[in-house]
């Protein structure tokens, strides 16, 4: 079926009427060529009555041939009308322009369609180069760039220099943030630990019921919480980022936010050069020493394996059957009140018969008597006094000299000379408050095993046992030392 497609925006002296259209494509298209009009629409977009029933017919394959006056009467956007081209080629109709010498049944017309598409094509990337220019702009700006607000925010809009702006405010879902920060902090804390408790408690995540890791990791890792102060700025300045402002503007108040493109051959969050981190104009509500503190501890914990998963027992991970090598997992027998342990040979694989007949409990109680008898005979440390949190504050600039140091060692675009003056002045400071620390503190041992926490005990358990060997009734412990 031949169709003609007519439109006129409004009335003009110098512009063709919407019959006189229809009477000139009749000329090409034949009289009984069904005819679309809309009168009283632009041709700057598509959204037209007829024009969508116009859309609907080709759709279901009911046209062959489209005929319109002109070029612009169809559409006057050159996007617009490369897609509606990919729709025209994808069910088979032919394009003409009564007026133009647009054919597409013709060499010289399809040519010409082709030069259309090839401004298509560079309009779609001028127009995607401004929106990411403007995206940019609104980033160094502190201004939130687009897309949904993060867990533990609502969109909000401010005004800036006399401009509105998109931004960001701390919603009822921020205590849920705080919280989960507090609680991965912790040693014996777990992402997978703190999914399964979030989980369990019926709180909603970002996009879905349930709680994983990944969804965890995201929000840990994230700066659009943070109080950014100048360990933020010296934080991410090692990691080779692009910052948009001076040390000044962390003012420990506001967040920040990071964007770009990372290599994705390399670690998600630890190689993240070529990006660029921007101050926002939101405020965040995680302490930068709590937030630093989960960074670091998800620096060292990258993926954590199942062998350091383990919550019943500090031993997880070292205990193996003697018979097969392969680990010893932990069953929670609730009814019987008590663990069991049993050969993952034999449970996964079924290549191995060892039965494993041990007290967990009583195995446990052992080996922490004798990693505190190693201890307690390991050479006495002199004690730094925590009077007016001096060793607070030694900790706290042994952490920011780090972080220098990791900055001048890793990023080419900062001035070697400040950060060197700015390491001088903070040995300076050290050593000031090494001269106030009482030259006669008493001594102590280096640990009491028995007063640490869970995470702990895994930490040294696995720093003086290679591996625990279980078979039967026996334990064969090998040790490092």
């Amino acid at each position: 079926m031949n169709v003609i497609y007519a439109r006129q925006s409004i009335n003009k002296k110098d512009s063709l009427s919407i019959e006189g259209q229809i009477e000139q494509c009749r000329k090409f298209a034949g009289n009984d060529a069904k005819v679309y009009k809309d009168k009283g629409y632009s041709g700057k977009n598509i959204k037209r009555p007829a024009f969508t029933e116009l859309i609907k017919d080709i759709e279901a394959g009911k046209i062959k041939k489209l005929f319109v006056y002109r070029l612009d009467r169809f559409s006057r956007s050159i996007a617009d009308f490369s897609r509606l081209w990919e729709l025209l080629d994808k069910h088979g109709v032919e394009f003409h322009s009564a007026t133009e010498n647009f054919d597409t049944s013709t060499p010289i017309g399809r040519a010409m369609l082709n030069i259309v598409l090839v401004f298509a094509q560079l309009e779609r990337e001028t127009t995607a180069e401004r929106v990411k220019d403007n995206y940019i702009h609104r980033f160094r700006l502190g201004a939130w760039g687009g897309g949904p607000a993060p867990f533990g925010f609502d969109l909000t809009k401010i005004v800036k220099d006399g401009t509105k702006a998109s931004s960001l405010i701390a919603s009822d879902k921020a205590d849920i943030v705080k919280w989960i920060f507090e609680e991965y902090a912790k040693p014996e804390s777990s992402l997978r630990g703190i999914a399964k408790l979030l989980t369990e408690k019926g709180t909603h995540g970002p996009k879905r019921e349930a709680w994983d890791n990944v969804t965890l990791s995201r929000i840990l890792h994230s700066p659009v919480y943070v109080k950014a102060d100048s360990d933020i700025y010296w934080f991410y300045l090692a990691k080779g980022l692009q910052i948009q402002q001076d040390i000044e503007a962390f003012d420990g108040i506001h967040a920040c936010n990071v964007i770009g493109r990372r290599d994705r051959t390399k670690n998600k969050y630890n190689s993240l050069s070529g990006q660029m981190l921007s101050v926002s104009n939101h405020e965040g509500f995680i302490d930068s020493a709590l937030w630093l503190k989960v960074q670091d501890k998800l620096a060292k914990n990258p993926q954590i394996s199942r062998a350091n998963a383990g919550k019943y027992s500090w031993l997880t991970g070292l205990m193996k059957c003697e018979k097969c090598g392969y680990s010893i997992k932990i069953n929670n027998l609730k009814k019987e009140n008590k663990l069991n342990l049993i050969c993952s040979g034999r449970s996964n694989y079924s290549n191995c018969d060892a039965s494993i007949d041990v007290d967990l409990r009583e195995l446990e109680n052992y080996i922490a008597t004798q990693i505190d008898d190693i201890l307690k005979a390991s050479p006495p440390i002199e004690a730094i006094p925590t009077a007016n949190g001096r060793s607070v504050e030694l900790l706290s600039i042994e952490q920011k000299i780090e972080r220098l140091i990791a900055a001048l060692a890793e990023s080419s675009d900062i001035s070697a000379s400040y950060i060197s003056k700015q390491i001088e002045m903070l040995h300076k400071e050290r050593e000031e408050l090494m001269k106030n620390i009482p030259k006669d503190v008493q001594t102590k041992n280096i640990l009491d095993f028995n007063t640490l926490e869970f995470g702990e005990k895994k930490i040294i358990a696995a720093e003086f046992i290679d591996r625990i060997l279980l078979n039967g009734k026996d334990v064969n412990i090998v040790w490092k030392i």
